[in-house]
């Protein structure tokens, strides 16, 4: 289970598979260069946690799950085990939960790992943060490398429940980025339209 979570009222959680660009995403959104990140996936195995002197909220961002070469199969169960138990504790002051997926490859993860009985672990995770009544973001990165960018976006919906077409779901829920190139608005307003609706306009300044 993870440890060491520094007491703080609010928090934003990043969840996702490894190797989306979590780590470079936070680093993008904090301007900080804490975070750890690498060719290999699964360098963060315990959560990053940003927060700020004198600031009761923080960004979290969890351990990646699914896939992860070298690590095996009974590890990446425990870290997914710990990042639900990690959310279910603290759901009550998750103000925002974010599912960064990687925009090219995301589709066909979930259609392979699509059948009577198994949910694909992006999909799982989307509702299963909506369960608890986390408002959920999903943040798709490395647009850049998608040429047919609204489909793409599109069937990314359909896979998650949402109807098509994704700009109706643009502002809130789903936001195409580019976190290496430090393309972030259509997070960020997610962000600070969830901040809003929270009434928390004073953390409005962390996503300026």
């Amino acid at each position: 289970m993870f440890e060491n979570r520094p007491k703080r009222d609010a928090e934003v959680v990043f969840v996702g598979r490894s190797n989306v660009g979590k780590s470079t995403l936070m680093r993008e959104l904090t301007g900080h260069s804490k975070f750890n990140t690498g060719k290999k996936p699964g360098v963060t195995r315990e959560p990053n946690h940003f927060d700020w002197a004198g600031e009761s909220f923080m960004f979290s961002d969890l351990p990646g799950f699914g896939f992860m070469s070298g690590v095996e199969e009974e590890r990446r169960e425990a870290i997914k085990t710990d990042i639900v138990r990690y959310i279910e504790e603290h759901a009550d002051k998750i103000l925002v939960g974010v599912l960064v997926v990687d925009g090219k490859s995301v589709v066909d993860i979930i259609d392979r790992h699509t059948g009577e009985d198994s949910i694909p672990h992006d999909v799982e995770m989307f509702y299963f943060l909506e369960e608890l009544g986390i408002p959920t973001v999903v943040a798709v990165n490395k647009m850049d490398k998608v040429d047919d960018r609204d489909e793409r976006l599109n069937d990314l919906c359909d896979r998650l429940g949402l109807y098509p077409p994704w700009e109706q779901w643009k502002g809130d829920t789903i936001a195409p980025i580019v976190a290496k190139r430090g393309q972030l608005e259509p997070l960020k307003e997610a962000l600070r339209h969830h901040f809003h609706e929270a009434k928390r306009d004073d953390l409005l300044k962390f996503v300026k």
